[in-house]
């Protein structure tokens, strides 16, 4: 994730990302998130991909998540792994660089009840290190919302994805397709997962994708 500071000569249209709290309604419970966009930047606001994601997971119902283990990649504010855990997953992973886990811990704090804390665990991930720290394809479902735009990052968020899941997982993408970066991506991703679209948020062109990573290659 990218924390990046922004002074305050900001469009109108983004003037949203600078409210100090952001309010949603999921798996029946009020959420609210702190967000600081002058100390953290990206980091610490919501992103409509987020949001689309959440919506996706609630009301499509693809994704069965009671009773999975689950981890959210380049969480900000945490708002995907905290209605992930309200949703039923049995265990949620969310991680983000060292910087943002203070600010993203009293999100989670905040909006998961007393009696589920124990089964939400913020934890620092900069993708492609000290990934033996995290089981190898030990996770149901990998999440990740608006992760896909610097493009250095690629190969590394490549070989994360990897390292979590084995070929039972499900891996979910919510982006906007804003460059040829963005589908080279997209590319590199078929490269080792099955891909498919399964949503499309027209009013904020926010795509989904879910992967499922394909067979090792067992040379005859």
């Amino acid at each position: 994730m990218a924390l990046v500071p922004y002074d305050g000569n900001y469009l109108p249209v983004l003037s949203k990302l600078h409210n100090t709290s952001a309010e949603f309604r999921f798996a029946d419970h009020n959420v609210r998130l702190t967000q600081d966009w002058n100390k953290l930047g990206v980091a610490a606001v919501v992103w409509d991909a987020a949001v689309v994601m959440c919506m996706y997971l609630e009301l499509v119902g693809q994704v069965e998540l009671t009773g999975k283990v689950a981890i959210e990649l380049g969480a900000g504010t945490g708002l995907v792994g905290i209605v992930a855990a309200l949703l039923g997953a049995k265990k949620v992973t969310i991680t983000d660089r060292e910087p943002a886990l203070g600010f993203l811990a009293a999100n989670v704090k905040e909006n998961i009840p007393p009696d589920q804390l124990g089964a939400v665990e913020v934890s620092e991930l900069t993708w492609g290190q000290g990934l033996e720290r995290y089981p190898k394809g030990g996770f149901d479902i990998v999440l990740g919302a608006d992760i896909v735009y610097l493009e250095d990052t690629f190969p590394s968020l490549l070989q994360t994805m990897e390292h979590l899941s084995s070929e039972s997982s499900v891996v979910l993408l919510a982006c906007k397709i804003r460059y040829e970066r963005d589908t080279n991506f997209l590319s590199m991703l078929k490269q080792r997962f099955t891909v498919h679209q399964v949503h499309y948020d027209k009013e904020r062109d926010i795509h989904i994708y879910k992967a499922v990573k394909l067979p090792a290659r067992r040379d005859l």
